[in-house]
């Protein structure tokens, strides 16, 4: 049972229908991973063993995923009648009403939801240690963040609870755990996966929700069962050539991809690790025949980024108080919150709607400024996952405003920018410290280009395949 859960979604699936496990074993091997595993890692906040074991025989027998365990993130991704904490102890005692449609989809798909993932209050830092439900560590080293703000899934992938979890990404919240637990992390094109019927738009449409694995092909196929657009959706994204599942192993053909070691701004302190996963995956990418160059985006040196960005997240976070407040009768004091989250809403109520609208004008036209350069002729952009080195569980203090502020800023320097264009972008583990931590690398594609990203992901997986050494 052990080598079942080491196989990824797709090899799980492929196991139940051939007969060499049933469904019911399966879950029943992960609750008890979950249960052996998460004393010390703190990955699963509320579990639903009991109703998962129940709901597996009215799985269709057809179903692609019949059976197959998996996890969601506390943070969107909501489940009727379950509860949902979005990280905070604001939220204590509210149910949700209906599924989310990417829940709904997962549902369809056969997957066996076990339960709810770790995540910062709001999801709007870069580590997962919430006051509310205590620090996840990462499975490399309990000690270190496994990332945030889907860390909690990123820990119980890396870790082997699940194949594959959830998530979501509004500044680098799947890439960044997926780089420091050595997973798969693609955050999709804007409006690929619908945020209905609870929203149309996550934090301005920087929000996007994916998964965390440890394949291409997982990731590929579970985007293929949660992508579409729903009646009301306020956009969608480009149309695919067809299903993502059918892009692994295809030839992406010669590529003309630019790479970034330090970040153009002139304000991110170098970091080494970072620059070095850069440069060795630039090497291995040459070495598959395409042509790599130093360069990329005038636009991402542009100093006026971080302040419309942070302001439009300020903003987001000061409306979402507000209808909590709604929503359980009674107005959240700031007290109530993470002193990060206080110092947001408080920024974001002293900002006019014009202030709001000024910062959304720049960010349309900072789209386009960046886009100039996929029209150039460019097809991928190689960049770090996270813009600084693994880092200890306390790195981001919650006290101290200033420095969780700048080290947060630094972290999502190379993630932030392509939440503000909507483009995919994809981090693969290609590279550790010399303490065994991993570094993930970003390749970031023209808005609507999963298809593009699967392909040479998957490329590169073939001649460097992923190492998993936190599974048992």
């Amino acid at each position: 049972m052990r080598e079942i859960l080491r196989l990824d979604a797709v090899g799980q699936a492929e196991a139940i229908r051939d007969g060499q496990v049933s469904a019911r074993e399966l879950a029943e091997a992960a609750i008890a991973r979950i249960e052996a595993a998460d004393g010390e890692l703190n990955a699963v906040i509320h579990r639903r063993f009991e109703r998962a074991l129940a709901e597996i025989d009215t799985i269709p027998a057809d179903a692609p995923f019949r059976g197959v365990p998996i996890l969601l993130k506390d943070l969107g991704w909501r489940e009727a009648a379950e509860p949902y904490s979005a990280g905070s102890a604001v939220r204590d005692g509210l149910l949700d009403v209906e599924d989310a449609y990417g829940v709904v989809r997962l549902r369809a798909a056969g997957f066996v939801l076990l339960g709810r993932t770790n995540t910062p209050e709001f999801g709007s830092t870069i580590s997962t240690e919430p006051a509310a439900f205590g620090p996840t560590r990462n499975p490399y080293d309990p000690a270190y963040s496994p990332g945030g703000s889907s860390g909690g899934s990123a820990a119980a992938v890396a870790a082997g609870m699940v194949a594959l979890a959830t998530a979501s990404d509004g500044g680098g919240s799947i890439r960044i755990p997926a780089s420091l637990c050595g997973l798969v992390g693609l955050k999709p094109t804007r409006g690929r996966v619908s945020l209905g019927p609870a929203l149309g738009e996550g934090w301005s449409g920087f929000s996007c929700p994916g998964f965390v694995t440890r394949s291409v092909r997982d990731t590929a196929a579970a985007l293929d069962v949660v992508a579409g657009t729903h009646p009301g959706d306020p956009y969608g994204a480009p149309a695919l050539p067809g299903r993502l599942a059918d892009e692994v192993g295809r030839d992406p053909g010669r590529l003309r991809i630019g790479f970034l070691t330090e970040h153009p701004r002139g304000d991110v302190p170098e970091a080494p690790e970072p620059a070095e996963a850069v440069t060795g995956a630039a090497a291995l990418l040459e070495s598959l025949g395409h042509d790599v160059t130093p360069g990329g985006p005038r636009a991402l040196a542009e100093p006026d980024f971080p302040t419309h960005f942070g302001a439009i997240v300020a903003d987001n976070l000061a409306a979402y108080v507000a209808a909590l407040g709604e929503l359980r009768g009674k107005p959240v004091d700031l007290e109530e919150l993470e002193p990060r989250n206080a110092a947001m809403v408080r920024a974001g109520r002293g900002r006019s709607a014009p202030d709001h609208l000024r910062s959304v004008q720049w960010v349309d036209g900072f789209r386009r400024r960046m886009a100039a350069w996929w029209a150039e002729g460019n097809d991928l952009l190689l960049m770090p996952s996270l813009g600084v080195a693994p880092f200890p569980l306390g790195w981001i203090p919650p006290d101290d405003l200033s420095v969780a502020f700048g080290r947060t800023a630094h972290a999502v320097a190379f993630t932030s920018p392509v939440n503000a264009t909507g483009q995919p972008a994809v981090s693969l583990p290609l590279h550790r410290t010399a303490a065994g931590l991993p570094v993930g690398v970003q390749l970031v594609a023209a808005p609507g280009r999963e298809d593009l990203l699967v392909r040479v992901a998957a490329q590169i997986e073939q001649v460097r395949p992923f190492e998993h050494l936190a599974m048992p």
